[in-house]
């Protein structure tokens, strides 16, 4: 039996859309083909570029816990060596007025 999609997903995209020197978005970590591609994929495709992205960061996170432990100059994946990381999976904090 196959489970009925309820809600909507939508695009892990946070605005930034720059790509890192390995052609990874440096907003939502997503390959050049996963971004080109998102409204062609079907809501199993989506959720595992999601979780693509997921993993993306973590490694990210890990290697520079890693970098910081060792201070070593040791490069991070992805190409976002010299980047500020976010939580991209945090919940938005809208601005206040």
């Amino acid at each position: 039996m196959e489970q009925i999609e309820l809600f909507y997903i939508e695009s892990p995209c946070r605005g930034i859309c720059q790509s890192s020197s390995k052609g990874y978005c440096k907003g939502c970590l997503r390959s050049r083909e996963e971004r080109f591609h998102w409204h062609e994929f079907n809501d199993v495709q989506k959720r595992q570029v999601i979780q693509l992205c997921r993993s993306r960061w973590q490694r990210i996170i890990k290697a520079k816990q890693e970098r910081l432990n060792s201070m070593n100059d040791k490069d991070l994946p992805y190409g976002m060596e010299g980047e500020d990381i976010q939580d991209l999976f945090a919940t938005p904090v809208s601005p206040q007025n």
